[in-house]
């Protein structure tokens, strides 16, 4: 860990110079990252009591049961297998989670094709896949999805987590969009917030006022490890590809594709329940659950009247731009974008 924490330090030092810099050290990140997907404790506090309920009421649980249900869904209106290609599948361990669910609930028609920049991380996926009895419904390629282009169509294209790495949305987008063809669809689940996970100045004052009730060891980012009195607004984008157009995938997919499905939410209360800061809190303390329940309603109140912007969404698209998408309430994807001025 001591090592690792001291490569990204000098990764911090050195900010890339050009697209090819990124890239190594892209990899260089990943190549030892065994376990990206693990969250703070208090995220599922968070999550299960806010973000669920809502879901819930659109027909899905959490995000693994959305893509394997849109999965089915898929199946449903063709014959055959579906086809899903999964884009910065990382360790695929994800994936992994959807074909489970999907085995346990008694559905095995599908083949995952799982493509990232990383070998190493395909390498893991690969192992996990014949650990997990799904070897032969899975297939890894490695490449690197700012310069990919199909080779076929697919019934499905799952982007998890990883349309907020790529520097050339505009190619990924209309290679998406020759990939699903006619009858296929776009899902995912991202970041959609300011480049660099940076935060617009009308959320960053509300983000500010909670972070001065912060007890000083609260204040202390485990990322970076380094103490933040007041919260750094650290732009991610530095080095790597993390965040680094973030801002633009809202808009892009929205000039590209229509929405079936959207389901938007988080800002201000994203940096108290994510890895840097969350795991100073704990659902088991009166007085972290008060506090997180309070950012959250601050946040949700701000979002609904349309003073700040969400950065996280869940989408389903496909070609059609005269889709109607179902939503929660009304935030809409023309609703949830923000003009950047």
């Amino acid at each position: 860990m001591r090592a690792r924490a001291r490569a990204r330090s000098r990764l911090r030092e050195a900010a890339p110079e050009g697209y090819d810099d990124r890239v190594l050290q892209e990899i260089e990140r990943f190549t030892d990252e065994l376990d990206i997907s693990r969250l703070p404790e208090i995220f599922s506090y968070w999550s299960n009591g806010f973000l669920r309920p809502r879901l819930e009421e659109l027909g899905y649980s959490y995000p693994e049961d959305f893509f394997a249900k849109e999965i089915v869904r898929k199946s449903d209106s063709q014959a055959g297998a579906v086809r899903i290609l999964s884009i910065g599948s990382g360790n695929c361990d994800t994936e992994m989670r959807i074909a489970q669910l999907l085995a346990d609930r008694g559905f095995d028609l599908f083949h995952f094709t799982c493509l990232d920049l990383t070998p190493a991380m395909l390498e893991r996926g690969a192992d996990l896949a014949a650990a997990s009895g799904f070897a032969k419904q899975f297939a890894f390629e490695v490449g690197d999805f700012n310069h990919w282009s199909p080779s076929r169509t697919w019934d499905m294209v799952l982007a998890n987590q990883c349309l907020h790495h790529v520097q050339d949305l505009e190619h990924l987008f209309a290679s998406i969009h020759d990939a699903i063809g006619r009858e296929g669809v776009f899902i995912t689940s991202d970041m959609i917030g300011r480049n660099g996970h940076q935060r617009w100045p009308e959320a960053l004052s509300i983000l500010q006022e909670f972070w001065c009730e912060l007890p000083p060891e609260y204040q202390y980012n485990l990322a970076l490890q380094r103490q933040e009195d007041e919260f750094l607004d650290w732009d991610c984008s530095a080095y790597g590809f993390e965040g680094i157009r973030a801002q633009d995938i809202l808009p892009l997919a929205m000039q590209q594709f229509g929405f079936r499905f959207f389901f938007a939410f988080g800002n201000v209360i994203s940096p108290f329940v994510d890895r840097s800061f969350g795991h100073h809190f704990s659902p088991e303390r009166e007085w972290d659950r008060n506090f997180i329940d309070r950012v959250n309603a601050r946040d949700d109140a701000e979002i609904q009247a349309g003073r700040i912007k969400p950065t996280h969404m869940m989408a389903v698209m496909v070609r059609d731009r005269a889709a109607k998408p179902r939503c929660w309430n009304h935030l809409t994807p023309d609703f949830c974008v923000r003009p950047v001025t």
